[in-house]
């Protein structure tokens, strides 16, 4: 029986993890080459909270690609629909060092990508010679970004069930653990995995996937999906160390899919995915809040929206609305496969503002779609933000934030597949991509317009 005390388990990583930075900062420091200020603290935490348990899923869901919320729910393209402009949207700047009369406030910088999408040529881009698979060209010119950070987030969009399950492409997923591998060794730290294809091999893949990042991983925190009712009240915790425990930073991160393609939970494991439908409303409405009285800064990751619409849905409005009223300072979403606007949101109850990702897109695919529009399956986005107090309130803020637009660039063979920053991208990579085979509209130029009519001045 899979083992249901993660907590403790963490625990005892963390701690023989610091007896060996001890360990090497001792060796260091003997030999002269370490310098005792270069040493940050950081503390993982996943405390238990108290909550509602788990009911079984009453939303049956759409089929992926043919049966999802029509484009008639959604609001009209995002050429209507303005990225805020960077100036009048801007949180809280950072505080100059000198008038805050402290350099020891602590901060904290995150990243998140969208969704990792791993079509049939993807799996097939990592196939070896010898048999083997090696994901590692997927993050080839992304991993320093991805690393740099105190937290990388990122939307596992498939189970990671392993061989024994059958790796499968579209419409049910199944991906081998070489993916979860790859994750870790491109710098990710917490890993996404409530996403409409949670159940796509049932409960055995829910299973062998929990067990995967357990036993493989055990430092690397998986958000979603849970092994029994008492994980699933826990909320994750990040603390960055101040100077003094006062000055401690923490925030909460929380991570619910809209449903899972009409497939129930096991009757077993109603607790298995943690959803953020009508009949869960009151449970993710009291994670929130209770996230929001431990924590210092509260970040939600919804799996939302309309596939394929660059636009903001109804449904979207209406979860930012109940994440903000519940003290979300944070809501980067993913679903729909393409990128969406980046706006602030105030609560009508508190008068707070959150800031929002619609949709960061994908990271890595390689759709079977052809036509007008599959080229924006193309374009991601890496969400940054940082963290940090006001120094006249106190209060956790966002100082700083932006995007960073991705491309997914497709070709032939082994190690084929790989995604660069916009930025690095160029023309002559563009003519090169396999994707325009599919849609002959892809170029660098049209990535470039993409994102600038989505994000205005936002992206880099």
């Amino acid at each position: 029986m899979k083992d249901h005390n993660k907590t403790e388990k963490r625990a005892i990583h963390r701690i023989l993890a610091g007896l060996a930075g001890i360990l090497l900062f001792g060796c260091l420091w003997g030999c002269g080459e370490a310098d005792p200020q270069s040493f940050e603290p950081h503390l993982l935490e996943g405390t238990p909270i108290t909550g509602q348990a788990e009911q079984p899923a009453a939303e049956v869901s759409p089929a992926e690609e043919a049966l999802q919320p029509t484009a008639a729910e959604s609001t009209p393209d995002a050429a209507e629909t303005p990225a805020p402009d960077p100036v009048s949207a801007a949180a809280p700047q950072p505080a100059d060092e000198e008038a805050s009369g402290s350099t020891e406030a602590p901060e904290i910088t995150l990243i998140m990508v969208g969704d990792i999408l791993l079509h049939t040529p993807v799996e097939e881009s990592a196939l070896r010679p010898d048999g083997t698979r090696d994901f590692s060209p997927i993050f080839a010119h992304t991993s320093d970004l991805i690393a740099a950070p105190d937290l990388a987030l990122v939307n596992q969009e498939v189970i990671i069930g392993g061989e024994e399950l059958g790796i499968s492409g579209y419409p049910a997923f199944n991906a081998p653990t070489q993916i979860g591998d790859a994750l870790v060794d491109a710098g990710f730290d917490v890993v996404l995995h409530a996403t409409n294809h949670a159940l796509d091999k049932g409960k055995r893949g829910l299973e062998n996937c929990m067990a995967f990042w357990d036993e493989a991983y055990p430092e690397v925190e998986y958000l979603g999906i849970h092994d029994s009712e008492e994980d699933s009240r826990e909320i994750f915790y990040y603390t960055e160390k101040g100077a003094d425990p006062e000055e401690d930073l923490t925030v909460a991160i929380l991570n619910y899919t809209y449903g899972t393609n009409g497939i129930a939970l096991p009757a077993d494991m109603p607790y298995g995915v943690d959803l953020m439908d009508d009949a869960h409303r009151d449970r993710v409405e009291a994670q929130v809040r209770e996230a929001q009285e431990h924590a210092d800064f509260v970040i939600v990751c919804p799996h939302w929206g309309t596939e394929y619409e660059l636009g903001i849905s109804s449904a979207q409005r209406k979860w930012t609305k109940i994440f903000a009223d519940c003290g979300a300072d944070l809501i980067i979403g993913t679903h729909p496969h393409v990128i969406e606007p980046i706006e602030w949101a105030e609560s009508e109850e508190t008068g707070d503002r959150a800031l929002v990702y619609y949709s960061l897109g994908n990271f890595v695919n390689w759709t079977s779609g052809t036509g007008t529009g599959v080229a924006n399956r193309m374009v991601g986005g890496m969400a940054r933000v940082t963290i940090g107090r006001d120094p006249e309130s106190d209060m956790a803020v966002i100082k700083d934030y932006g995007v960073t637009a991705l491309v997914a660039h497709l070709e032939d063979g082994t190690g084929g597949v790989t995604v660069y920053p916009l930025r690095e991208y160029t023309p002559e990579l563009g003519e090169k991509n396999r994707i325009r085979s599919q849609d002959a509209a892809f170029s660098y130029d049209y990535c470039t317009d993409l994102c600038d009519r989505i994000w205005g001045d936002l992206w880099d």
